[in-house]
């Protein structure tokens, strides 16, 4: 188990209650019945990450407009870097891959997740 900044579950809860259109998308329509088991809003260091499977050690981030911002990559920069330390593989989504190619992103998640099974049994 990772370990996480304790103060950050009630805003984890919080985030899972409201999630945002694509996060719900990606979340009803595929992550929550994926074979591998996904948790959603999951504290993560002094982070909370989108989506977590612990058994691939995956993080991954949907990123909305807010993103694409100089300032905005800066801190998701430094905030993949810090995770990625913990040992865990970071991916980032755009939204919009949420809304155009849905189920290309669900075909890269599954390939993320079967390399990266394999790679942690060698």
């Amino acid at each position: 188990m990772k370990e996480y900044n304790k103060a950050n579950i009630p805003l984890a809860k919080v985030l899972r209650k409201n999630m945002t259109p694509w996060e719900r998308k990606l979340w009803y329509d595929y992550l929550r019945n994926y074979p591998v088991r996904f948790q959603r809003q999951k504290a993560v260091g002094n982070y909370i990450v989108d989506f977590y499977c612990a058994k691939a050690r995956l993080a991954i981030e949907l990123d909305g407009g807010g993103h694409y911002t100089i300032l905005q990559k800066e801190k998701d920069n430094l905030r993949t870097k810090e995770i990625e330390a913990m040992n865990l593989t970071v991916i980032r989504i755009c939204n919009l891959d949420i809304d155009t190619n849905f189920n290309g992103v669900c075909e890269y998640i599954d390939l993320t997740v079967k390399n990266l099974s394999l790679s942690q049994l060698r």
